[in-house]
This record gives C-alpha cells, sequence and structure tokens, in this order.
C-alpha cells in the first residue's frame, strides 16, 4: 500500500492552530440534538446512523439490507439520517445527551479524528470486540483503519479519480494535477466541498499528499482556471450527468454504475492523476451506549456476510471490503471498473490525519469558504414519495446528509 506522510509533508508547523473539528465543517443543520432523550424505544428495533445516498429508493443498499437482515434475524432495523452526519453525534457526545442509535454504517478516518478532536480519544464508539464476529477475518488486510482505539472495521471501498465525457477530451484527459491548471481544461471541472462531503475531503487530502505546503496555492489556481465546487458529491455529479462540465470528482467504478443505469459510457470514462488513485474506505462502528450490543454485532457480521459484499459493491457501485475468496462480483467490475494494485492508492489513515486534518480544514476554509457559494446543481430527479416512505420508514432525522457512495439510485437522472 502506498501511504503518503501526510503529516511530514505538511507538518505540525501549519499556519492554522488545530482547531476544533466539529466547527470546520460548517454544514447547514436543522437536527436538534436536545431530540430523543432516552436511549431509544423499547421494541428493542436496532438504530442504524448513515447517510442518504445509502437508504435512497427501493433499490438501494439500505433497502435490501433492512429486508434481508429483518428477515433472517427476525429483528426490526430502522434508519436514522441526520443531515449533520456525524457532527450530529459528536454534539450530542458534548452535550451528553442520548446518541439515539446503535451502529453507524459510514465511517471513515476523518470521522474518527474529528470525534477525538472534539470529544476525546476513543469517544463515541466502543472497540470493536472481535472475538463475537464470525465474518471479521474475511477483510482485507490494506484496509485497517489505524484506529488507536479500534473501533472501527471496514466495510467497503472506492477509489478516487476523474470522470470525464470522451466526447470532450477524446484520448486525452488530463493524466496529471498540473493539466487541471491548463488552457485546455478551463471550466471542465467539478469537485465537492471537503467540510461537507467525503469524496470532497479525499481529493483535498490528495492535493495535500501531491503538494504538501503548496495545497492552497494548487487550489487558487484551480479557482483561477473555472472550478466549480458544489456542497456534495450527488450535486456535483447530477451536475455532470446534466452535461453542465465534461469532468468530474468521483469513483473509478463510475463506469459499472453507468452501465447499470444504461446511459451512454463514453461520458462515463475513468483517468487517474499522476498514475494513481485516493482510496477512501468506509467502515462501521457500535456506538458505546447502544443497549443492544448482541444485535449490533449480528448486523456487523451481516453486513461482512458474502451476499450482503456482493450486494453493497452492486448497488453503491464500491468495492467489497473482504477477500476476493468471501465475495463473487458481477462481471462488470473487471470488464468496466478501474481498481488500482496498492501501489497505485493514495490513502490516508488515522495517523495521517490526527495531527493535521483540522488545520488543513481551517486554511482551506479561510481562503475559500466562501469561493463558491452562489453555485447550484440542476433540480433533482422527481422521487416517489411511497418509495422514500418505505425506505426511511423509521428514520428520524432529516435526511439531507451526504451521499459517500455513487448509488446507482443517488446517480441515475
Amino acid at each position: 500500500m502506498n501511504r503518503r506522510a501526510f503529516v511530514r509533508r505538511v507538518g505540525v508547523g501549519s499556519s492554522v492552530g488545530v482547531a476544533g473539528l466539529a466547527g470546520c465543517f460548517t454544514r447547514e443543520e436543522s437536527d436538534d440534538p436536545q431530540e430523543d432523550t432516552d436511549n431509544g424505544p423499547a421494541d428493542d428495533a436496532l438504530r442504524v446512523a448513515t447517510y442518504s445516498s445509502m437508504v435512497t429508493g427501493e433499490t438501494s443498499a439500505g433497502a435490501w439490507l433492512k429486508e434481508t437482515f429483518e428477515e433472517e434475524y427476525d429483528a426490526d432495523l430502522r434508519w436514522r439520517v441526520p443531515e449533520a452526519g456525524i457532527d450530529h453525534f459528536i454534539r450530542r457526545g458534548e452535550l451528553e445527551t442520548s446518541l439515539g442509535a446503535d451502529v453507524y454504517l459510514g465511517l471513515t478516518a476523518g470521522d474518527l479524528v474529528r470525534i477525538d478532536d472534539a470529544l476525546s480519544a476513543g469517544a463515541l464508539f466502543e472497540r470493536i470486540d472481535r472475538e463475537v464476529l464470525e465474518h471479521d477475518q474475511r477483510i482485507r488486510s490494506d484496509l485497517a483503519f489505524d484506529d488507536p482505539a479500534n473501533r472501527v472495521l471496514p466495510f467497503e471501498t472506492g477509489y478516487l479519480s476523474l470522470i470525464f465525457d470522451e466526447n470532450e477530451f477524446g484520448s486525452e484527459p488530463p493524466e496529471t494535477f498540473d493539466a487541471l491548471l491548463e488552457e485546455d481544461t478551463a471550466g471542465t471541472l467539478l469537485a465537492q466541498d471537503p467540510r461537507t462531503s467525503n469524496p470532497g475531503l479525499a481529493f483535498l487530502l490528495w492535493t495535500i499528499a501531491e503538494y504538501g505546503d503548496d495545497y492552497l496555492e494548487y487550489w487558487q489556481a484551480l479557482a483561477d482556471n473555472g472550478l466549480e465546487v458544489h456542497d456534495n458529491w450527488s450535486d456535483a455529479y447530477r451536475t455532470y450527468l446534466a452535461g453542465e462540465r465534461p469532468l468530474v470528482v468521483s469513483y473509478s467504478s463510475d463506469p459499472v454504475g453507468a452501465a447499470e443505469a444504461g446511459r451512454d459510457l463514453t461520458r462515463h470514462q475513468t483517468t487517474s492523476l499522476e498514475g494513481q488513485y485516493f482510496q477512501v474506505t468506509e467502515g462501521i462502528g457500535v456506538f458505546e451506549t447502544t443497549p443492544r450490543p448482541e444485535l449490533a454485532y449480528e448486523f456487523i457480521d451481516f453486513v461482512l456476510s458474502e451476499t450482503a459484499q456482493a450486494e453493497l459493491a452492486l448497488r453503491n457501485v464500491q468495492y467489497p471490503a473482504v477477500d476476493e475468496a468471501y465475495v463473487e462480483l458481477p462481471a462488470a467490475f473487471d470488464d468496466l471498473g478501474d481498481e488500482p494494485t496498492e501501489t497505485q492508492a493514495v490513502t490516508a489513515d488515522y495517523d495521517d490525519l490526527s495531527v493535521s486534518l483540522p488545520a488543513w480544514l481551517e486554511e482551506w476554509e479561510t481562503e475559500f469558504g466562501d469561493e463558491w457559494a452562489d453555485v447550484t446543481p440542476p433540480e433533482p430527479p422527481e422521487t416517489d414519495d411511497e418509495t422514500d416512505e418505505t425506505v426511511f420508514d423509521n428514520a428520524t432525522d432529516d435526511m439531507a446528509a451526504e451521499p459517500d457512495t455513487q448509488s446507482v439510485n443517488e446517480t441515475d437522472g
């Protein structure tokens, strides 16, 4: 695995002090952390927090997980989709009020750093008890979060790349960071806000890995060359689908989802930068206050099962977290997806981020916080109210969370 030494390259001498991470993520929030005065309903339903694209639509990964888990384990699963994502639970932790959830599906290394910076080391989630799990040994060894508190297990991974329109770029898309600054690519690139989007944060970290302390100068050059930044991946991708721009930061598995949706694949070509991709791994953790630990661990084992890993890969258009011997993927992943080798994957684990991530985000916000405030995406496609009601049957928060995966359902239209 090619791990760039983020801390060594940027260093602890960054010009901005380490501020509280929760304050660096300026989400517009409507969910009140003082809601939910107990730790959940008395019916023993498992409450799983996640982001909206995981559960949007009747064919989403969340819809399948809920239906199948409830059938196999004779249990009730309720989704929680707070608008502020992990910040919602950080605020609850700060107020020492009920968390209102048992499991979080979709954690990143950056989330863990934000939790520990705002609360305390090892906070919010319990140490994973792997002795009670059956399928944890299946997890790929290269996907470790390196969290000192061992609070999270990976359940899927993806590789950030650029998706381009072959009709615009032909066979010569930009393949280096500097190429994105050239006149030929002016006004073509769509990206996401690193404060409110996991892909956006990954792209920021990728530029830091490449440019070190000069990353802000690179971002200024991108802005001068017409970069357009959206709040989240869904808005940026919808803008791309509308044909407004021919280049978007997304995942290397994008052609798989495009083919599944019946789209023109000439508009869904992938390219690396500097011959590399930035790896984004998502994990699952158990909240330390859960009164349902046994059911929570059963859900983790279920998510790591062969059937669930295959379904998650197809429905989220991401790669499984388990070794290939334990999952069979559709041929489209080999035929159309672009999974890099270990030496091509740039990663950032807990240690890479724990020292400087708050400062990087504050620096970025100081320079570019209002740069793209007026950017608006195309109108989202109409949704089936009955479908949404079924999937979000028992969600308790605003459902405008950042989508972190390229769900076929989320990107249709």
